[in-house]
């Protein structure tokens, strides 16, 4: 069986460029790091690494190895700390799964909220969208998007709870001629470079990119990624425009301003799942709340 820690160990001479740099990362010896990587030789019956002047190399085999064992020691750290929950005979810690803008508008208040109640508790943010999920836990809240005239998704062994429905909104260069507009129609925004703040095509993207259809168009990208900050700074460049939901754009750079979007009107809603479990019911009870009491809080006029 191979062990989870010379593939550590091989991933961290790969990153280092260096057995000896490796070594001083890791607060171990050269020779035991080279010793650590011939018994992986020898375990997996491949060449590792190949003499290269003075030094060593490592081969395709290795980077190979490396990359694929990612996965694999992402879970095996989750498995270590499900162990150390179980010997301490409790669960110090709250998984939240979320996207991108609920991660940096409530989560904070939620976080101080639960650890006030429980102040050895460690809480896990990550983000869902992209989904993946490797390496960790199964999340006691998820908090996802959903199209607001869409069918509502449950999940087995949660609780499902509306925490808000918001509207989208137009994202412009403040100097664009349609700046001065009140609202804008999707149609509108047909012949404009697009910023695309969701390249994976999580929900709020297909969200966005129905209400274009809809209005007889697909959008002309000037550039995609994957994080809505970013896009508010491509758009501030000038680079293009965008639409996002009211969220996302509750601090803006100084240099765009944003517009109601109409025909259609768009909206999304937020939902969290909270995870049943008895024995730490009340906490996550208590972390929904918080979430309600944030959710209303930002919808308010």
């Amino acid at each position: 069986m191979l062990s989870p820690q010379r593939l550590a160990i091989l991933r961290a001479v790969l990153a280092a460029g260096s057995i000896n740099q490796a070594a001083r990362n890791l607060s171990y010896s050269p020779a035991t790091i080279s010793q650590h990587m011939t018994a992986l030789a020898k375990e997996t019956g491949l060449v590792l690494f190949e003499k290269q002047g003075r030094g060593i190399s490592p081969t395709d085999a290795a980077r190979h190895l490396a990359d694929e064992a990612q996965s694999l020691l992402a879970d095996f750290g989750r498995l270590e700390r499900v162990v150390a929950d179980l010997r301490s005979g409790q669960a110090q810690h709250l998984a939240i799964t979320c996207f991108a803008s609920a991660a940096e508008r409530w989560i904070p208040e939620v976080a101080r909220t639960v650890r006030r109640h429980r102040p050895n508790l460690t809480v896990e943010i990550s983000l869902n969208e992209p989904v993946d999920g490797r390496g960790r836990r199964r999340p006691d809240l998820d908090i996802r998007t959903e199209p607001a005239d869409g069918a509502e998704v449950h999940l087995d062994g949660y609780r499902r709870h509306e925490l808000a429905v918001e509207e989208l909104v137009a994202v412009l260069p403040a100097a664009h001629p349609l700046a001065d507009a009140r609202e804008l129609a999707f149609r509108d925004l047909e012949d404009e470079p697009w910023v695309d703040h969701d390249i994976y095509d999580s929900p709020i993207g297909q969200i966005i990119l129905t209400a274009c259809r809809a209005a007889g168009f697909t959008p002309r990208y000037a550039a995609r990624l994957d994080d809505h900050r970013a896009a508010l700074r491509l758009v501030e460049t000038g680079i293009g425009v965008t639409v996002l939901p009211r969220l996302a754009v509750a601090e803006l750079p100084g240099g765009v301003v944003t517009r109601p979007v109409v025909r259609p009107t768009v909206f999304r809603r937020i939902v969290v799942h909270a995870r049943q479990d008895r024995r730490r019911g009340d906490l996550i009870a208590r972390a929904v709340a918080q979430l309600r009491d944030s959710a209303r809080e930002a919808v308010s006029p």
